[in-house]
C-alpha cells in the first residue's frame, strides 16, 4: 500500500466547510463521512479529514488553536498548470475565502494562497522542473 496522507482540520461548521471545499471541485468520501467528519478526497493518497471541534478534541490533548489568528501549518498542494492555481484560488475567493498573500512568481515556480472559511492557509503551487535554477 502506498503511503497517504491524511490531514486533520478542525472546522467550526462541518456543512458549510463542505460546501465551500465542493465549490472548488472536492469530493467526499461517505464511508468516512458523518456528522461529526468528513473525508475530502484530494488526490488517490491524499485526504483533508474535516473534523467538529468536538471530534478533533478527542485526537488531541492540546486546544484548538485558531487559525484565523495564529498558523497552525501551511498546506502546499500542486497543480499542473499556473493556470490551475489562479482558478483554485479564484473558485475559493468566490466560495468566501480570503487571500492570504500575494503571488510569488519566481519563474520556475509560481505560487497563490487563501485563508478557508476556519483560517486554515492553503498554498498552491505549479513548477516546472525544466526550467529550475541548478
Amino acid at each position: 500500500m502506498p503511503t497517504k496522507i491524511f490531514v486533520n482540520l478542525p472546522v467550526e461548521d462541518l456543512n458549510r466547510s463542505m460546501q465551500f471545499f465542493r465549490a472548488l471541485g472536492f469530493s467526499f468520501n461517505p464511508q468516512f463521512t458523518d456528522d461529526t467528519g468528513a473525508c475530502m478526497v484530494i488526490s488517490e493518497d491524499i485526504y483533508a479529514m474535516l473534523l467538529t471541534h468536538d471530534k478533533f478534541r478527542s485526537f488531541s490533548p492540546n486546544p484548538i488553536s485558531d487559525a484565523t489568528k495564529a498558523t497552525e501549518v501551511l498546506i502546499c498542494l500542486s497543480r499542473d498548470s499556473r493556470d490551475g492555481v489562479e482558478e483554485i484560488v479564484k473558485l475559493a475567493i468566490a466560495a468566501g475565502a480570503k487571500t492570504y498573500k500575494e503571488p510569488e512568481d519566481h519563474g520556475f515556480m509560481y505560487g497563490q494562497s487563501f485563508q478557508d472559511l476556519d483560517g486554515h492557509i492553503w498554498e498552491w503551487v505549479w513548477m516546472d522542473p525544466s526550467a529550475m535554477p541548478l
